[in-house]
């Protein structure tokens, strides 16, 4: 409220509705609605949710489409065939298209955290390697054949091409299925956010895999109908002439390149307990919260003029376009307030109009909090809008972190909870620390005076109707106005009840005697009354009383704020009976973090099984599966580097990472196979396998990483839950494709090798051939 402007509103959206859509339908009602307004009235639009859904949609929008375009720049320059590169950018539309379908009939939305982890690089990875086998083999048979293939010749070879690689490319897929699995398991409020981010992103390499062994191979055969020469682009060709000497070193010296690769695996362990940790990055809404309270005895009327004073100071800030404020119960019964309690939503002009001197939204916090600590008596809780529903919504409090404490004497609860304040306002980036209030409410206690009662021939039912009438009221009929009713509600003037003397001197009737008239009797002479200092509120959760501190975490993250604060709370004596839990985002953290505990060890078995059906050896899944660990490792590194916390966003680009360092892995141990199979020798099996792969190996770890960048150096609106993702998926991509370029032939040299040393000696008979 700010003069005579009166803030009216929320609105309900039904569950399944979309935000956007309910929003511009009630936008588009309430224009028309202005159309039939008296004069002198008119209705403002204050603060629009969509606004942000839009812009969050836009810097989707934005990155997917730099994106698309840096991997099809990427895929012309690595492949070096136009129209090859065509037929795989191609895969990007199309996948897309098909993804779209399976989201409307599953009923995903596109929004900020459904498609913010999609990457067209990720998605293309199954036709490059289909692609890339094709143009090998269309080379050799022309080089064979000594002329250009006809229609019937370039089917055939393509066919082979994707038999070939049909089958890692099938287990491939099933193992990017498995690794997102896990944010499928997601409950709660962690299973609102990422579950559609899984199903998206399977749906979208559901849709790639039939295109790319289908499509891919169909349109190689149709367009590729020139000559097709085996020379590589140049960037490949100077890779494999650096890579070359180095692998043969790796083969022939296994030893010093697996201690390479176990030490940075081992740093990287070392590396990951030093970061932070964090639900979810806070998303810019743009706007502020500001929850003023006060002590409880305070009025409506006494609240209303100090928000009053909060609008004042906070609008009169250059950066600040309006501020507007609700004080006590929310039109919603969901979301209940006393009345010394107001919800203060601060609206931000835009960034180009803010003063000189302001920089940053940190910048606006911190002068929101200078102005408003100018105003005494009230406490305040510097939030953001949806940020605070947010906290709300996950476990009843506002703050970023709650401690819960349940048991049964309030009293003592109480003290122990003023202890746990006073703990956590000693730990640095802790902010709006506080208790709830149980005990300040001044209360008009009233005691009957039974026996006085009695000798007036009253009984305490009557005396007590007339209190209750007098103070809160009773109907007395009906007033109709139209098809409306209104009840007409009897109790004494306002001035009578807030005079105590007045209040006392209210008649109670005595019952009616026999030839008498009634009388009555004050109420002073059948109650005593004092006003005392009463309960606030008592607040209950699983049948037990409960008290909650909560304060919100700027500056750092919340999981090392949680691990310094854990201690001193834990130093803090509870009464007897009186446990505490931690609570807030901390605790979607911790329901994450575990539930992952539990099922990426059972995902990572299955993955290990597949890779032994893959590979027919567990020799070389093993081989294979160490790329996981060594994939990780770039991604933790890459963390440390840019100061981003560990969070549930940031895991997803560590499981993103698992699928495509598996993938990879797959397609080199395949070609190896191939050739020890054929009778090749171990060594130069592995040398020509991993130098056959370089092209597939670089550009299936490659163009997903570039497919991310503009994810990781986006500003816009929502790129702050994007760039943990993409940060991962990029180090730990360019990780994982040096380290399965050098580690995995180290580790396939030494592996096998063992297998066949035990193989003969089990087996003295065997004679060693060129086949082992």
């Amino acid at each position: 409220m700010n003069g005579h402007e009166v803030v009216i509103g929320t609105t309900l959206m039904l569950i399944g509705e979309n935000s956007r859509t309910v929003a511009k339908a009630v936008g588009d009602k309430l224009e028309g609605i202005k159309k039939s307004l008296p004069p002198g009235l008119k209705v403002t639009t204050t603060l629009d949710r969509s606004k942000l859904v839009n812009a969050t949609v836009h810097t989707v929008q934005k990155n997917l489409l730099e994106g698309a375009i840096l991997v099809a720049a990427a895929l012309f320059l690595l492949l070096g065939n136009v129209r090859a590169a065509i037929i795989a950018v191609l895969i990007i539309p199309f996948s897309f298209l098909m993804m779209a379908i399976g989201m409307n009939g599953m009923k995903v939305s596109g929004n900020l955290m459904s498609l913010g982890a999609l990457d067209f690089g990720l998605i293309v990875d199954g036709a490059v390697i289909i692609i890339e086998n094709c143009l090998r083999r269309l080379a050799e048979r022309q080089h064979h054949e000594g002329r250009i293939l006809n229609l019937r010749e370039r089917l055939e070879e393509t066919t082979l091409a994707t038999q070939e690689m049909i089958k890692p490319t099938v287990y491939g897929q099933a193992i990017i299925f498995l690794v997102f699995a896990p944010l499928l398991t997601f409950t709660g409020v962690e299973g609102k956010t990422f579950s559609p981010m899984a199903i998206t992103l399977i749906l979208a390499l559901a849709a790639a895999f039939v295109l790319s062994i289908t499509f891919v191979p169909a349109m190689v055969a149709l367009l590729i109908r020139g000559k097709v020469t085996e020379k590589e682009v140049w960037i490949i060709r100077k890779i494999k002439a650096a890579y070359e000497p180095v692998l043969h070193s790796a083969v022939a010296r296994p030893w010093p390149f697996i201690a390479a690769g176990i030490g940075i695996f081992a740093v990287s362990g070392f590396v990951f307990t030093l970061l932070g940790q964090e639900f979810i990055p806070q998303l810019d809404e743009k706007n502020i919260a500001l929850a003023s309270s006060r002590i409880p005895s305070t009025s409506l009327e006494e609240s209303l003029n100090m928000q009053k004073g909060v609008e004042r100071a906070i609008s009169s800030l250059p950066e600040v376009e309006m501020m507007f404020s609700k004080t006590g119960t929310a039109e919603v019964a969901t979301d209940p307030m006393p009345a010394n309690i107001s919800d203060g939503f601060v609206i931000l002009k835009d960034e180009k109009d803010w003063p000189k001197d302001v920089e940053t939204k940190a910048d606006i916090v911190e002068r929101i909090e200078k102005r408003s600590s100018a105003l005494v008596g009230q406490n305040y809780e510097l939030s953001q809008p949806i940020q605070l529903r947010f906290n709300e919504l996950i476990a009843g409090v506002r703050g970023d972190v709650a401690i819960k404490i349940y048991g049964d004497d309030l009293d003592k609860m109480s003290a122990s909870a003023a202890k746990i304040v006073s703990a956590l306002q000693s730990v640095p980036g802790a902010e709006d620390v506080k208790a709830e209030q149980t005990a300040g409410s001044p209360t008009l206690d009233l005691q009957f005076d039974r026996s006085a009662i009695a000798r007036y021939g009253l009984t305490v039912e009557e005396v007590a109707d007339t209190v209750a009438a007098a103070m809160g009221g009773r109907e007395a009929g009906l007033v109709f106005e139209g098809d409306r009713r209104f009840d007409v509600v009897v109790r004494v003037p306002q001035v009578t009840r807030d005079d105590l003397d007045a209040f006392k001197a209210l008649p109670v009737m005595l019952p009616e005697e026999a030839g008498h008239t009634r009388g009555s009797v004050p109420l002073s002479q059948v109650a005593q009354f004092r006003f005392t200092e009463g309960l606030n509120q008592i607040s209950r959760e699983n049948g037990k009383r409960r008290i909650v501190i909560q304060t919100n975490v700027r500056g750092r993250d919340v999981g090392s704020f949680v691990t310094e604060a854990l201690p001193k709370v834990e130093a803090v004596a509870l009464p007897s009976g009186s446990f505490l839990e931690w609570g807030g985002q901390f605790q979607n953290l911790k329901a994450a973090s575990d539930r992952l505990a539990i099922v990426v060890p059972i995902c990572f078995l299955a993955i290990f099984g597949l890779l032994y059906m893959a590979l027919g050896g567990i020799g070389r899944a093993f081989s294979v599966f160490t790329a996981v660990p060594l994939a990780l490792a770039g991604g933790v590194f890459t963390l440390a580097i840019t100061g981003i916390a560990f969070s549930v966003s940031a895991a997803v680009g560590f499981i993103c990472l698992s699928g495509v360092a598996v993938l990879n892995g797959l397609v080199v141990m395949s070609s190896i196979r191939q050739r020890i199979e054929a009778g090749m020798e171990l060594s130069k099996a592995i040398t020509e396998g991993m130098i056959e792969r370089v092209r597939p190996v670089i550009m299936t770890g490659l163009v997903p990483a570039i497919g991310f960048i503009p994810m990781a150096i986006g500003t816009g609106t929502g790129a702050e839950v994007q760039k943990p993702l993409a940060v991962v998926v990029i180090g730990g991509l360019v990780t994982a494709t040096a380290l399965t370029l050098l580690v995995l032939p180290a580790i396939t040299q030494v592996v096998l090798g063992l297998g066949e040393r035990l193989s003969r000696k089990k087996d003295p008979t065997i004679v060693q051939t060129p086949a082992e």
